[in-house]
């Protein structure tokens, strides 16, 4: 099958759904979200066995199409589109069981009329970031990038009755937009520095003899340009500032599609974009000591300001935000490779350790907001009591957030800290170490709350969902599994 097929598959499910969601009258809307998964249960699977031009059989007519020139379809374009598949699979899944609190803030009647939308909606962002992992050009990257930002605009309003929704709203559509215009400009000079915005041109062009014609001081400066715009994505300091109050006013289910979804997205693109600059004498030592800086920034941010945080979605922002530090710390290894793992590969595998992660905990914090209406640390008190193996599976997820031996997070965190010391990162190492003992502090509350607390009096136990028991314990598993045996995520990106 075509690679190209996936996101037309995509997107035709995302427009399915929103029309059998508008002339289906149905009280419940939740079977959109059951609708949404199925289809993307689908896609999964053809993802994996999908193939580019470069497979197809001879004198394959699409295989000789134009759009060629503006995608691919490598490994880590197809690891890329599994994980933001399955990244909204779960999503979508999480917004089913959380459908209480969507109710409560989008209709005054107390019906799910107001809710079918929200279970459609990612699909389309699922869409954009499959392209988005595919680029070889940087128009269509711009493209793809804004399919998912205007998506997220919505989801992170959509509670329109809620007042911190809505202030969220404002702010991201804000700032995503003043990012989206240092994006484009940065753009415009790269483009007016090598004449186009093709990829692989580029890195041709930087590699060769006609490098000798290019401006390499304009060009950094667009790169630069460009690294803010991204940056904005990613999480990268000092572009961080909307994640925590856009983390705690939007949907939970928003927040978690944000904090593992969007992130990914905004790497596969960041890698994408700097590999040409990264392969080439011209601009790579500059380029390597920008991120360098970014990391180290982003790692001492993230981390420090997560100590003070006393609600837990702020601690998952600026969790978040030191996680980004940690990947910004590979891609500043550059051409070094551990293991026969380079710097991209490094970053995927820690992405898609801490998408079991932090999906995991999200599950579970939904209910926790759905069930006892509250979202700060200490309404996780007494978990350990009232549910022992909830409070066991949390105190996994936290345990490997914090980079625990025998845990996911850590398998993520010492390829990270390997990559970084073999390519001489001295000093942005030191402040990483720094940074990752910080976050043991602040994880480790969570952990206190549930086994070292008492609840307060008519504090109601928290009773999963199938599909959040599920979930959480496959994901849980996965985490535990992957700490001794990390491979079949290594397979993938090989």
């Amino acid at each position: 099958m075509p690679a190209y097929y996936l996101e037309a598959l995509t997107v035709t499910l995302g427009l399915a759904l929103l029309m059998a969601e508008a002339f289906v009258p149905t009280a419940r809307k939740s079977w959109v979200g059951l609708a949404a998964s199925v289809g993307l249960v689908i896609i999964l699977g053809l993802n994996f066995i999908a193939i580019g031009p470069q497979d197809a059989k001879p004198g394959a007519a699409w295989a000789e199409w134009p759009l060629w020139s503006f995608i691919e379809f490598d490994a880590l374009a197809r690891y890329y589109k599994a994980f933001v598949i399955l990244c909204t699979l779960l999503v979508v899944l999480m917004a089913v069981d959380h459908r209480r609190i969507l109710t409560r803030f989008t209709n005054r009647s107390g019906g799910e009329e107001g809710t079918g939308e929200y279970y459609a909606l990612p699909v389309f962002a699922c869409a954009g970031m499959m392209w988005m992992a595919s680029v070889r050009d940087l128009a269509v990257a711009f493209v793809a990038l804004e399919l998912v930002t205007i998506t997220f605009y919505v989801l992170v309003a959509y509670l329109r009755r809620n007042v911190g929704s809505l202030e969220a709203g404002v702010k991201y559509l804000i700032l995503g937009a003043l990012s989206t215009g240092f994006l484009v400009y940065g753009i415009a000079w790269i483009y007016g520095c090598t004449g186009t915005m093709n990829l692989d041109v580029i890195a041709g062009m930087l590699n060769d003899g006609r490098a000798a014609g290019v401006q390499r001081v304009p060009l950094l400066f667009g790169i630069a340009l460009v690294l803010v715009g991204l940056g904005f994505k990613v999480g990268a300091v000092p572009m961080q500032f909307w994640i925590p109050d856009v983390y705690q006013g939007a949907p939970l289910p928003t927040t978690a599609f944000l904090s593992v979804g969007s992130k990914a997205a905004g790497f596969i693109l960041l890698i994408r974009v700097l590999d040409p600059f990264l392969g080439s004498e011209l601009t790579a030592k500059p380029v390597l000591g920008i991120l360098a800086a970014l990391a180290a920034a982003t790692l001492l941010f993230g981390n420090l300001a997560a100590i003070a945080q006393t609600n837990f979605k702020r601690l998952l922002a600026y969790s978040s935000i030191a996680h980004a530090g940690f990947m910004l710390l590979a891609l500043a290894g550059g051409e070094t490779m551990i293991g026969g793992l380079n710097a991209a590969q490094i970053v995927s595998f820690y992405l898609g350790t801490y998408l079991l992660m932090t999906l995991a905990v999200f599950f579970v914090l939904s209910q926790i907001r759905v069930q006892r209406d509250g979202e700060e640390i200490r309404d996780f008190n007494g978990l350990g009591k009232s549910h022992p193996r909830l409070a066991l599976a949390l105190t996994v997820l936290m345990a490997s957030l914090a980079g625990v031996p025998l845990t996911a997070g850590f398998i993520g965190k010492f390829l990270v800290f390997a990559i970084a010391v073999k390519a001489g990162l001295w000093w942005p190492v030191g402040i990483a170490a720094i940074a990752a003992a910080a976050g043991f502090y602040y994880y480790f509350k969570v952990i206190r709350a549930m086994w070292w607390a008492d609840a307060a009096d008519g504090t109601p136990p928290v009773v999963l969902p199938q599909l959040t028991r599920y979930a959480v314990a496959g994901l849980t598993l996965a985490v535990v599994v992957l700490g001794f045996y990390p491979q079949p995520i290594l397979d993938l990106l090989k």
